[in-house]
């Protein structure tokens, strides 16, 4: 790598890690805990996917590779894995999206104007429970709706009924599901920008809009615009989405299993000099 690269590169890593270690220090994680979960990440990346084609991945070149000794690289190796409770935090945030997205768009759960319609919780017909069986697969009916109270979809009114309000899943009361939802977000984008760096022929679509002499008294305007728009253009993805996945529709044929989709996010900080615009 030449040195104008490695300049780039650090400066990148910098601008990652600012936002990164204000909220490992806000919720107490100190660097030594940090630098294990870095050097794990290194040692398995270097393990998986930097072997040499027909031979077996040994610590030496692991060693070579990352930077670390071989003593480190067998130490970090048995470091205890930490992927379940985020998974399953990635799961619950998946089916409770995927309910309020089935609730929004299909014509069994509206009512007569086309809006989400109120849903008695049991029963025979356009039911809650009916609609996370469809959309939610075998998670508890209970556990579900107690999930969209605890962020605020939902409501239950005075005849039992459940009544959608938002149309969009964000856990607001649980911290721990917003940072698992962190790793989530936060690994497809950087996943798509290595894709986009090693297939330049062939790029994943990555766009974003900037202008930084923005006065105040514009964001909320601002923020109020991308979200009506954003949220819009979201609804569309998922009902075309929607249609060809095989969880939803069983029918749908096709070879292998792909993960695929597209992310929105709105970004406002005060203006430091010397910051590129876009």
């Amino acid at each position: 790598m030449d040195t104008q690269t490695n300049h780039i590169l650090f400066g990148a890593i910098l601008k990652i890690l600012r936002p990164l270690v204000r909220i490992f220090l806000r919720n107490n994680v100190p660097y030594g805990a940090f630098a294990d979960l870095a050097k794990k990440v290194f040692v398995d990346v270097a393990s998986e996917e930097f072997g040499l084609p027909g031979r077996k991945q040994t610590d030496s070149r692991i060693s070579i590779i990352t930077g670390l000794n071989r003593k480190e690289v067998r130490r970090v190796k048995a470091l205890p894995q930490l992927t379940e409770e985020s998974e399953a935090v990635t799961q619950r945030y998946h089916r409770a999206a995927r309910v309020i997205s089935g609730w929004a768009r299909d014509s069994r759960f509206l009512d007569k104007t086309g809006q989400p319609a109120e849903l008695p919780l049991e029963g025979e017909g356009a039911v809650f429970s009916e609609l996370v069986k469809q959309f939610s697969g075998d998670v508890p009916v209970r556990a579900l709706l107690d999930e969209l109270l605890r962020a605020d979809c939902v409501e239950r009114l005075e005849n039992g009924a459940i009544r959608l309000k938002a149309r969009a899943f964000l856990p607001d009361t649980q911290e721990g599901d917003k940072l698992g939802i962190l790793g989530v977000d936060v690994k497809d984008l950087i996943g798509t920008i290595d894709h986009n760096i090693c297939f330049p022929t062939a790029p994943f679509f990555q766009r974003k809009v900037a202008y930084d002499n923005l006065p105040q008294e514009i964001l909320e305007n601002f923020r109020e615009l991308t979200e009506e728009q954003g949220q819009a253009l979201l609804e569309r993805m998922d009902h075309w989405l929607a249609q060809r996945d095989r969880d939803v529709n069983p029918t749908v044929e096709g070879s292998g299993r792909k993960r695929a989709g597209i992310g929105i996010c709105y970004f406002e900080e005060d203006f430091t000099e010397g910051e590129p615009s876009s």
